[in-house]
């Protein structure tokens, strides 16, 4: 009995793992690649900045808040519909994923403040994601003011040049 039941088992195991199509076990050639070249990082860090990290921040920006300008008066920025606060989260999600992207190797500038940075836009993603998840207007105000504050002083360590438009 106990036999079949090993025989059994393995064979619905290897036939788990030839059913899963790859294996997501790295390859003998993929063991020999580096980290840099299992990723795909083709963008440069200006057009990965420009073109998909900072759209992504200022929507979330631009959903938190309140003005108060001279011609229009004052109105808030706070989603008013349940879509609106789901486009929040979605948008705090891919915060969360583009501080990982941040984190590649290949992208990465160094292990130190560099990880430390791409973490904690990640984390700050994650609290934006539970606000708006709650519909909590302040919350998700000051998880935009911590990714200000992130993003800021990413760019006065690394690119000090950008740190000035932060101003």
């Amino acid at each position: 009995m106990a036999l079949r039941y090993t025989s059994t088992l393995l064979i619905s195991s290897a036939l788990l793992l030839t059913a899963c199509g790859e294996s997501s076990q790295p390859t003998t050639a993929d063991s020999t690649a580096s980290d840099a070249d299992r990723y795909v990082t083709t963008l440069s860090m200006h057009d990965l900045m420009e073109d998909v990290l900072e759209p992504v921040a200022d929507s979330l920006w631009r959903s938190a808040g309140w003005i108060d300008d001279v011609e229009e008066g004052y109105y808030e920025l706070y989603p008013t519909t349940d879509e609106g606060w789901e486009h929040v989260r979605q948008q705090a999600g891919l915060i969360v994923e583009l501080g990982n992207s941040l984190a590649l190797p290949g992208r990465r500038e160094d292990d130190d403040a560099w990880l430390t940075y791409s973490r904690a836009m990640s984390e700050v993603g994650l609290q934006a994601m539970e606000a708006a998840q709650r519909q909590h207007e302040e919350d998700i105000f000051q998880a935009g003011a911590r990714l200000y504050s992130v993003c800021n002083a990413c760019h006065l360590a690394y690119n000090p040049e950008i740190g000035r438009f932060f101003d």
